[in-house]
């Protein structure tokens, strides 16, 4: 059983930045390092969309093309924790951000929802104009 917790949400004026966490636990066997991680986001009245991902060695990252260059997902394999930092946030922004777990080990990873295998409760984030 693998469990994510995010945290490190809240409210932000346009142009502020904020770090979001996603702490791991799992079962003795599959440690952390061996996930690929993602963060999606959903926004009121929207499907839930990518965000951005980072390989289960942190040698590969993706982005969602509307946050590139404003955000960047980094994992720390000793903490079991995954980031995301933001920067110049905006209204767009605004949505519950969600961590997701894939046990599969490629070299890119996956930006599809349904390649990720667990997931967290989310974490809001509202970007204020």
């Amino acid at each position: 059983q693998v469990q994510l917790v995010e945290a490190g949400g809240g409210l932000v004026q346009a142009g502020g930045s904020l770090r979001l966490s996603c702490a791991f636990s799992g079962r003795a066997g599959r440690a952390f390092s061996y996930y690929a991680m993602g963060w999606f986001r959903q926004a009121p009245g929207k499907e839930r969309e990518f965000v951005a991902a980072i390989s289960w060695s942190g040698g590969s990252t993706v982005y969602a093309d509307s946050v590139k260059g404003r955000f960047t997902i980094s994992r720390d394999n000793a903490k079991n924790t995954v980031y995301l930092a933001m920067s110049s946030l905006e209204p767009e922004d605004t949505a519950v951000y969600y961590c997701a777990a894939d046990r599969g080990m490629i070299p890119v990873p996956a930006r599809s929802q349904s390649e990720y295998d667990y997931w967290g409760q989310g974490t809001q984030v509202t970007v204020s104009s």
